[in-house]
């Protein structure tokens, strides 16, 4: 199972074993089976939205620190102290890649709003994550599936300097250097219309909700509205971005709708 698993897993266990509950009652609480809470302890069991609200409410702490964005209670830090702590390996879940369905996907973009004088090479790469990791949440399924790297500036796609190459020697897209007010800007635009053929409304559907949503950002927003997206936030700064941890984003970011009925 995903390295993000165990670690919350890890986290719950020790909330539980914090407030002298057992796997019985935590259970009860949340409705499940005891089998299912052990499962969910050894990082062996996805924690859907829903149940992590509930785990949030059950222990009263924020969803940030349940997931361990923020600082947890001292008691668990010195008892985790005793533990060496191992580097977790890089996914599990390899991204599927369409490269095919890549440069459709870019096409689109670049026929819809490659013209806006902010739309360069930094707010494609953020545009392209969160249709990649949105869509991916919403349906369980990859729609381009490129890999992501955590760097500074947010969420890199590491194919993208080779698809726009080969899209450019044939004669897709053109390439111009220019500056976005005093920043140097990487600008793309199209030579051909997208074969919509290649895309399903729903992916259409979500390409055109990020960008509704997004393309408007410049660099630096974009950039920083990308930090604060579970997925990045945890992340090692230089590893390769988990598609499965978008099951466990919070507003304003879930593009998802679950039960948070307690």
């Amino acid at each position: 199972m995903s390295e993000i698993y165990k670690r919350l897993g890890k986290r719950v266990k020790n909330l539980r074993e914090l407030t002298g509950m057992t796997q019985e009652e935590l259970a009860k609480k949340l409705k499940i089976s005891r089998p299912t809470i052990s499962q969910i302890e050894k990082g062996e069991r996805r924690i859907p939205a829903d149940e992590l609200l509930k785990l949030s409410q059950i222990f009263d702490v924020d969803v940030n620190e349940l997931l361990e964005l923020e600082k947890a209670p001292e008691i668990i830090l010195e008892k985790d102290k005793k533990k060496e702590k191992v580097k977790p390996e890089i996914r599990i879940n390899v991204p599927q890649k369409n490269l095919k369905k890549f440069k459709q996907v870019l096409l689109y973009i670049l026929n819809k709003v490659g013209s806006k004088p902010n739309i360069g090479m930094t707010v494609l790469y953020k545009l392209l994550y969160f249709i990649d990791f949105d869509y991916y949440e919403k349906y369980e399924e990859q729609l381009i599936g490129a890999t992501y790297k955590k760097n500074q500036y947010g969420p890199t796609p590491m194919e993208f300097q080779e698809i726009v190459r080969e899209m450019i020697k044939g004669e897709e897209i053109t390439q111009h250097k220019g500056k976005y007010f005093t920043y140097p800007q990487n600008k793309y635009l199209p030579l051909i219309k997208p074969d919509l053929s290649k895309l399903k409304d729903d992916e259409i559907e979500m390409i055109d909700d990020v960008l509704r949503r997004l393309s408007d950002m410049n660099a630096s927003e974009i950039s920083e509205y990308s930090h604060n997206d579970v997925p990045w936030l945890t992340t090692e700064n230089g590893e390769i971005i988990e598609y499965e941890s978008v099951f466990y984003r919070t507003a304003p970011y879930s593009v998802r709708k679950y039960d948070e009925d307690v």
